[in-house]
């Protein structure tokens, strides 16, 4: 393809055929790799049509010490970055990793309102609503800190004010009871007992993952949540008793890496669990959904809401919104008896 057949802008690398996009801020000329990258002689791809649109409509670039670059730089070396919790701390680093790479050379005080719409529009088609959502708070959150560096005027966060990418959102259930027993029936080692300890303590996947055998006491196991701080005792149920007992105890912690170095990874649990959720048909449920799992097999045996928040650390809101379908399902049935 003839590079007059690209739109303006635009151009193929004569070395390797990247697609690049040229343009002209002041006395700069700035050259920015597509992400549409597509070979040479097939028609142009409305995503490029789309991907030039944005560019065209960006903000110019600036030296650096004044850019975006610059605020991440000074945001994660504050205390507001020290002090988040390690998995609020791990997500963060995440996106801005990537707004590093899309707005690194942006100066924020070029940036509007309309740019920040955009954009969020963009990362919900392109990608999901749910991770359009969280980028925007994550810039909003930057954009707060440049205000502190003096990058912004007081009040001039636009991305202030704009509201979420609305979607339907699917609600969390608990996981069905057959289920529960396929999972069982097709898992084994590490995967049956991050199973069983996430089933039967009702906890995060973050917390479940720290716990070490030191943690132990009696018939229990003492956790500190990552997230509120809390200090809890939760009793083992007689699955997961049984799964602590048949498991090899090769580190401190009690769900360890292949090495026996350390705890499994986040990203190494979830990818291992899925792998079985899809052999079993349970996609729908993911390792989060257990904790809703234990607070409605709470529910079903007749535990109060105080009971219930005992064993998974919650607020009693959060534990009346986890059960909510459970007790409308006991409560039905008591009606039924009622009125029998």
């Amino acid at each position: 393809m003839k590079g007059k057949e690209l739109p303006s802008y635009i151009h193929r690398r004569k070395r390797d055929g990247v697609l690049l996009f040229r343009k002209r801020y002041g006395q700069k000329m700035v050259e920015i790799r597509l992400e549409t990258q597509f070979p040479e002689g097939q028609p142009v791809p409305t995503a490029l049509h789309l991907e030039r649109d944005r560019l065209l409509h960006q903000p110019a670039p600036v030296k650096p010490g004044k850019d975006f670059a610059a605020l991440i730089r000074h945001y994660f070396a504050s205390d507001k970055y020290r002090n988040l919790k390690p998995r609020t701390a791990h997500d963060y680093d995440r996106i801005i990793n990537y707004l590093r790479d899309k707005l690194g050379s942006i100066e924020p005080r070029n940036i509007e309102r309309r740019h920040v719409i955009a954009w969020r529009n963009d990362w919900a088609e392109s990608e999901t609503p749910h991770r359009a959502n969280y980028r925007l708070r994550v810039l909003r959150l930057l954009l707060e800190h440049a205000i502190d560096m003096g990058l912004l005027a007081t009040n001039g966060n636009p991305a202030k004010g704009v509201s979420e990418y609305r979607y339907e959102k699917r609600e969390r259930e608990p996981w069905p009871a057959d289920k529960i027993e396929a999972y069982r029936a097709n898992a084994t080692g590490r995967e049956l007992l991050l199973f069983e300890l996430c089933l039967g303590t009702g906890q995060r996947i973050g917390d479940v993952l720290k716990m070490k055998w030191g943690d132990i006491d009696g018939d229990g196991i003492k956790v500190i949540q990552n997230k509120t701080g809390k200090k809890l005792w939760v009793p083992f149920t007689a699955p997961l008793r049984a799964a602590l007992e048949s498991t090899e105890r090769r580190s401190e912690f009690i769900v360890t890496n292949h090495r026996a170095t350390g705890p499994w990874s986040y990203r190494g649990a979830a990818q291992a669990v899925r792998a079985i959720r899809e052999t079993i048909g349970a996609l729908d449920y993911d390792i989060h959904s257990l904790r809703y799992s234990a607070a409605s097999e709470l529910a079903l045996a007749g535990a109060e809401d105080e009971i219930i928040a005992a064993v998974t650390g919650q607020s009693l809101a959060m534990v009346a919104h986890y059960t909510a379908s459970v007790r409308q399902r006991v409560r039905a049935i008591r009606a039924g008896k009622i009125r029998e």
